[in-house]
């Protein structure tokens, strides 16, 4: 614990126990009590990190840090309750900032830890974070493409590197961003679609070992759900059996305003596995997938193994392309506004990373019965016969014929009286009366 001395002068300190046990002194100046009072709560917090208690700086002292001026910032480090800007290291960085996003889901920390990874091994745990040079960064990436990473996750991993140090900057630690640079912005990649037919689909359902197996699958590729978090967080009360409709808790989009949760129809293609599940469930059970929860359960190695039982061949991204197979059905049939509600994306992101052009679609377009010209445009022009008179001066007798056939107009599928077989002959006066002249 910390305490606040106060000087006879107006000036006050506060004492704290450092990790070695000595007691050292934080000199404030002159300051009123309550503002001893707040930095004394964050030199404990501090204190505490600084020691290997908590190990971690938690976010809201981390904010006051990137607030302090230089004078006030300097007497910290030079406590040891901080790491003298410009001197601060990479490892010790990255573990207090991952450390202190408490705001983030357990499969998120595991992706930073993936980049963190990263960094550690090229750079070194050591590495000041000013020494680190857009040079630098450019060569981390090229690093990372030797790893025989795919495009969009160096991609990924570059914009988390990048998320890191913008946070070194707010604390104050860096002036420029190395990794600002580096494109960060995840590509479609329709080289790895894959659409799961029907068939394909019965195939991988007579071979899944249980139930459950079955009904993961049925709602992956007949339900679009996101797989795992989607899956384990549906309960029985989810599923309104009356008016035919599910929903859907999305942890990975709660963040959004809206995104929570969603409504989706209970699809036929589900509901003979979700009858199954429920019919074997216990009483009381709230969740429908209660096996396979575990987090270290790995449900794509288990898929792969699945799929090659049922004598077909893994294809990429194993449940994002059944996820993938089921909006492009859903949007052949409706609009895509409502199919991107029941499958909880956005219409520039189901366009861009979910819908597919199948082969089924080339087929169809190459039998549709189209018209088909009878004769090259040319030798129709040459072929047609001359007009006698202007279209318009048609006679009562053709005008009278209705709808012609496809193929023919008027001028040229009727007979037509011509000019000099009128009746009368249009005298010099022509058709208006005579006048006199004025």
């Amino acid at each position: 614990m910390a305490s606040i001395i106060s000087d006879p002068n107006g000036r006050r300190r506060i004492q704290f126990a450092a990790g070695d046990g000595s007691r050292k002194t934080l000199r404030l100046g002159k300051a009123t009590m309550r503002q001893a009072e707040s930095v004394k709560v964050r030199v404990e917090q501090l204190a505490l990190a600084a020691s290997g208690v908590t190990g971690v700086v938690d976010p809201e002292t981390g904010e006051w840090l990137t607030r302090l001026d230089e004078v006030m910032y300097d007497r910290l480090a030079g406590v040891g309750l901080v790491a003298e800007r410009g001197c601060a290291k990479l490892g010790a960085f990255l573990d207090s900032y991952i450390g202190g996003r408490c705001d983030v889901k357990p499969a998120t920390a595991l992706v930073y830890g993936h980049t963190r990874r990263n960094l550690i091994a090229y750079f070194g745990a050591g590495k000041a974070l000013a020494e680190i040079t857009p040079g630098d960064a450019d060569k981390w990436r090229l690093y990372l493409i030797g790893l025989k990473l795919s495009d969009n996750t160096v991609r990924r991993r570059c914009g988390i590197a990048k998320q890191y140090f913008r946070a070194a900057i707010r604390r104050k630690l860096l002036m420029v961003n190395p990794f600002a640079d580096l494109k960060a912005a995840i590509q479609a990649n329709t080289k790895r679609f894959y659409f799961i037919s029907k068939q394909e689909a019965a195939k991988v359902l007579e071979a899944c070992p249980d139930a459950q197996w079955r009904l993961l699958f049925a709602l992956s590729r007949y339900g679009g759900l996101r797989c795992p978090s989607e899956h384990l967080a549906l309960r029985w009360g989810d599923v309104d059996w009356e008016k035919g409709r599910i929903l859907i808790r999305s942890p990975k989009t709660e963040h959004h305003a809206g995104g929570e949760s969603r409504m989706m129809p209970l699809f036929p293609e589900l509901l003979p596995h979700l009858r199954e599940v429920f019919e074997a469930a216990e009483p009381g059970t709230e969740y429908v997938i209660t096996r396979y929860r575990e987090h270290n359960c790995n449900l794509r190695t288990q898929l792969e193994r699945i799929i090659k039982r049922a004598g077909l061949q893994p294809w990429p991204k194993l449940f994002q392309n059944l996820r993938s197979t089921r909006e492009t059905e859903l949007a052949e049939r409706w609009p895509v506004h409502v199919v991107c509600a029941w499958i909880g994306n956005s219409r520039a992101v189901a366009q861009k990373h979910y819908l597919q052009v199948t082969d089924e679609h080339f087929a169809q377009a190459a039998t549709e019965q189209t018209p088909k010209p009878t004769q090259n445009p040319t030798q129709a022009t040459e072929s047609r016969p001359k007009a006698t008179q202007n279209p318009t001066q048609q006679t009562p007798e053709l005008a009278r014929e209705g709808p012609q056939p496809i193929g023919q107009t008027a001028l040229f599928g009727q007979k037509r009286h011509r000019a000099g077989q009128c009746e009368g002959v249009m005298g010099d006066t022509g058709l208006e009366p005579v006048t006199s002249r004025v």
